[in-house]
């Protein structure tokens, strides 16, 4: 991610990269070719030459202790997700940002997807009448270098419920408000490792709609954001599956085909009655781009954070949720 954000920074008008924090010896080498300098650790950068804006594309268990690090030197910080591990350690950072006024972006890029916000449009327009039901997929095979590429992926604070699915909570949260419960049962049975490969997930929404979702990081299986979106060029792309399929009493509206099913005689709801088809129309742009836009203008006090501290923090609440679901076996309630 560190490199993604790289490279949009490099071709954005609303940036300029000034430096890379990395200890590794390939990273003096990438900065070298940048044409910026490479400091070794965040507190020499803090130290020698701040910059308008951190963006911290780190390991999970350094996110709050790196983001506290530029909160208290007075720098406003583009966050990845998660906001932290835990949501004890994430409360230690919301309570610092409420404190300090401080300008954290969570990384939920998803959130500045045109994708998402034509969805959104939809769904506020009443055209899927009452939401009833969502299902939803994030199914894909994650290669045995990835996770020997970064370890600490196959260990506890890492895993795709905290990696991949809380980019879904996200979406789901925005798409069909807040979470009341989750019931979830994970699977470690193909690889073994401390975290769960596979999750199956049960959400309560405070509206009374349910959803349904199936996440697995070693699944020959293409219906996730990633492979449906289009939007990262590095998958590749199934034009025709989707990842969402949001229900109505009214409609159903399918992500990211935006494929729109509809009653013929909306007067004569049945299922008898013949349903119609269209597509809605959609302009795909790249969503790091479009936060890295959003930062920027973060940055120079012109907006709020659009995913905030606090929002992220609510992500996690769910992650962590369903992680004691399938511990339990119980439903767990959100306070």
């Amino acid at each position: 991610m560190g490199l993604a954000h790289i490279a949009v920074i490099q071709t954005h008008v609303a940036c300029t990269l000034s430096a890379i924090v990395d200890p590794s010896p390939g990273a003096v080498q990438f900065a070298q070719q940048a044409r910026v300098p490479c400091y070794p650790s965040l507190d020499a950068l803090l130290a020698q030459a701040p910059p308008d804006g951190v963006v911290l594309a780190t390991p999970n268990a350094m996110h709050v202790p790196q983001a506290l690090q530029c909160i208290a030197a007075g720098v406003p910080v583009l966050l990845e997700k998660p906001v932290a591990t835990t949501v004890v350690e994430g409360q230690m950072l919301l309570d610092a940002v409420d404190q300090s006024g401080a300008k954290v972006l969570v990384g939920h890029h998803r959130a500045h997807s045109p994708i998402m916000a034509t969805a959104l449009q939809v769904v506020a327009s009443g055209q899927l009448g009452r939401l009833v039901a969502v299902t939803g997929s994030a199914t894909f095979y994650k290669p045995d270098s990835y996770f020997a590429d970064g370890p600490w992926r196959a260990q506890a604070g890492a895993g795709p419920i905290l990696l991949n699915l809380i980019h879904e909570v996200h979406n789901l949260r925005l798409l069909c408000g807040e979470i009341e419960s989750v019931q979830a049962m994970v699977s470690h049975a193909v690889r073994g490792f401390a975290v769960e490969d596979t999750a199956a997930i049960n959400f309560r929404f405070a509206s009374g709609a349910l959803a349904t979702f199936m996440l697995s990081d070693t699944a020959a299986s293409s219906r996730s954001w990633e492979h449906t979106s289009q939007e990262n060029k590095a998958y590749p792309t199934d034009e025709n599956e989707d990842c969402y399929v949001i229900t109505g009493t009214q409609g159903s509206l399918s992500v990211p085909t935006m494929r729109l099913t509809t009653f013929a005689r909306p007067e004569d709801r049945s299922w008898w009655t013949p349903l119609t088809h269209s597509t809605v129309a959609l302009q795909r742009q790249d969503p790091l781009r479009l936060q890295m836009a959003h930062f920027a203008a973060v940055v120079r006090g012109e907006t709020p954070p659009l995913v905030s501290v606090r929002d992220a923090l609510q992500n996690l609440k769910v992650t962590e949720a369903i992680v004691e679901s399938a511990r339990t076996g119980r439903v767990v309630a959100l306070v």
